[in-house]
């Protein structure tokens, strides 16, 4: 709360940048302190020139919104001012970075070169607190449209999962578009629902639903069901094949180590018809997730993930898994 209530502020030189903690298509994240309160945060630098043909107006609306923004599953932007070419967006520091970032650091720590979280409760809690972010969102009016591993946040002293880069995505996907030298899929559209591909009859909050059953695949195997396909192909297989599933992976893992509801809610979210796709709040009735209305049950499974995941993997910007 204090945190949150003290003053950011709105220029370059009141930052000490510590580590380089992630990079993208269009921004590069950094772990910092505001020189003045010694309070840790992250720094996202967006790179403006990199997304001409964004609306700027667009962008600082989108910026305050995210600054309204207050839900215990959303990350924190504290503040944010242009510097240079970029905008700097100053935001709460989650010390183990994203879940892929999780899911990666885990496999280097115990010697696999392949695999997700591993443990069903770990993901069932982190897809749980999602979808209460999401539910936020949507309540809102507003769709995330990049819900991924990557941008489901992990704090590692508090077991708080956030979502972050909401509306970012959204800017630069437009602003790519018409440019030939910017791909308008950012990495490949694996995530991406098949109504949103086909931009036929336009989209809805739905489409984030999908992407969040994609994620789930990904946090239980470690990567999206197409992540080795060309995005074209990624294209093609979303759009003419049956919705993914664990059997899409063909990896002759015995499917039935994951639970039947953790099975079915993969299979209500990957619906091609996006009306055959539940809310989240309907999600949150599902049976996967209505042990979590009991706070007892859901704190012993926050305890759970901060001994089990957050407490064996270094912070971001630190060891071997700095990024």
């Amino acid at each position: 709360e204090q945190i949150m209530a003290q003053t950011w502020p709105t220029d370059a030189d009141s930052y000490q940048i510590e580590a380089k903690i992630g990079k993208g298509a269009f921004a590069t994240v950094y772990r910092a302190k505001c020189k003045e309160s010694e309070t840790s945060c992250a720094l996202k630098l967006l790179d403006l020139d990199g997304a001409i043909g964004a609306n700027f107006v667009d962008i600082q609306q989108e910026v305050q919104t995210m600054r309204l923004s207050s839900h215990p599953n959303v990350l924190v932007l504290y503040t944010s001012f242009v510097h240079g070419s970029n905008l700097w967006l100053v935001t709460q520091l989650c010390s183990k970075g994203s879940s892929l970032r999780c899911i990666n650091a885990l496999r280097i720590l115990q010697g696999r070169s392949s695999g997700g979280l591993g443990s069903e409760d770990h993901i069932t809690y982190i897809l749980h607190e999602t979808l209460q972010g999401l539910r936020y969102f949507h309540d809102n009016g507003h769709i995330h449209r990049d819900i991924k591993a990557g941008n489901i946040l992990l704090d590692g002293e508090s077991g708080d999962v956030r979502i972050a880069d909401f509306g970012v995505a959204g800017w630069l996907y437009n602003a790519g578009v018409g440019r030939s030298n910017t791909k308008t899929f950012v990495g490949t559209p694996c995530w991406m629902a098949p109504e949103v591909m086909e931009q036929v009859n336009g989209y809805d909050y739905k489409a984030d639903i999908w992407s969040l059953g994609i994620t789930a695949l990904e946090l239980a195997k470690g990567y999206a069901p197409y992540a080795m396909y060309a995005p074209m192909k990624v294209l093609l297989l979303t759009i003419q094949e049956d919705p993914p599933s664990f059997e899409t992976y063909n990896d002759n893992e015995d499917i039935d180590k994951w639970s039947k509801p953790f099975r079915e809610v993969i299979h209500l979210c990957l619906q091609k018809d996006p009306k055959k796709r539940p809310s989240c709040e309907q999600l949150l009735l599902h049976r996967h997730f209505k042990n979590f209305a009991d706070e007892e049950f859901k704190n012993a499974r926050r305890k759970q993930i901060v001994e089990e995941l957050c407490n064996v993997i270094d912070d971001v910007g630190e060891g071997a898994m700095g990024v």
